[in-house]
């Protein structure tokens, strides 16, 4: 009789050794993924629903596999919402683990060095994975409606590869972006070289605008920042043209004209002395640490060279105009 009894538990146990051993072997198996895929959690689904899903998709064909191993190591309630990336390869128990972390999938966002404002929103809006909720793209309501009244949004954001979560709204983007231009800032401007004229970090910024529109090479930065801040001190007008052009706005065609020089605008520095009111594009570490950290010299003056993107500094007006008529005018 107990021998009549034992051969079911026997073959219970070797029943669920081997459904254990299937479902290990299932779970480790690749799922079937012909590509990369993108599989969002939403928040509040549960284990089960998320392999009924796997299972709708046709990626994995045992569902209850995937959600007793979530029991069995008691993780079922531990699942992450986002975004995961799938690739061929994955399996369900590296799904499981994936979104047990919570190892959701990062877009990227490149705010490049020189960008206006309106590109930057531009771009935010062109995103697929950036949910818009400002309400508007005008600068003050947007810096309202970040938390930031009363700031230009001019040169506020920091230029820079941003990594973030699906569904990251525009609002939280330019937060970050924010916080980041702050905190590079006052970084830079605890390092400045001692007597600059600036009365703020913020004018430091507003003259690294310049600097970034002025040149893209590496080793001129601190040398225009050295004329810019000897032109300053002499209470000499600025002259820099990237200042023309923003004041010119969407009527820039790609010329200066002389008489674009007389725009009554006051961030045009051929008419106005001292520095813009804001500045004029999003400036990178390296211009804010040329403007803070100047070359010292006697040049007052530059010329664009027609060569890299390089200048010609000159002492004098007419060592200048000679530069001019060399490299502009032939």
């Amino acid at each position: 009789m107990r021998k009549l009894l034992f051969i079911p538990v026997i073959l219970f146990i070797l029943v669920g050794w081997w459904l254990y051993d299937d479902m290990q072997t299932q779970l480790i198996a690749p799922l079937k993924l012909d590509r990369t895929e993108l599989f969002a959690i939403e928040p509040g689904m549960s284990l089960l629903a998320v392999a009924d899903e796997v299972a709708r998709r046709g990626w994995f064909d045992y569902p209850l596999y995937l959600e007793l191993e979530g029991k069995i190591r008691g993780v079922d309630g531990l699942i992450k919402a986002g975004q995961y990336q799938l690739a061929p390869g994955a399996t369900a128990l590296s799904l499981l683990d994936m979104i047990v972390a919570g190892k959701i999938t990062q877009h990227a966002l490149t705010i490049p060095e020189g960008w206006a404002f309106r590109q930057i929103m531009a771009s935010l809006h062109e995103h697929p994975h950036i949910r818009r909720v400002l309400t508007s793209t005008d600068p003050r309501r947007v810096m309202t409606e970040i938390g930031y009244p009363g700031y230009s949004a001019e040169g506020r954001f920091f230029p820079d590869t941003y990594y973030f979560p699906a569904e990251t709204t525009d609002a939280d983007f330019l937060r970050r972006a924010f916080k980041q231009m702050e905190a590079v800032l006052n970084e830079e401007w605890e390092l400045r070289m001692a007597g600059l004229p600036y009365r703020s970090p913020y004018q430091a910024l507003i003259m690294a605008s310049l600097i970034e529109k002025e040149t893209a090479v590496a080793d001129e930065r601190e040398r225009i920042a050295g004329v810019f801040i000897r032109r300053l001190e002499r209470g000499m007008k600025l002259q820099t043209d990237p200042t023309v052009i923003y004041a010119m706005g969407e009527s820039f065609d790609g010329d200066i004209r002389h008489k674009d020089l007389d725009i009554n605008s006051p961030f045009n520095t051929y008419r106005y002395r001292g520095l813009p009111p804001t500045p004029i594009a999003a400036a990178g570490r390296a211009s804010i640490r040329a403007a803070l950290q100047p070359e010292p010299g006697e040049a007052l003056y530059f010329v664009a060279t027609g060569e890299n993107g390089r200048h010609h500094f000159s002492r004098t007006l007419a060592e200048h105009n000679r530069a001019v008529a060399e490299y502009q005018l032939k």
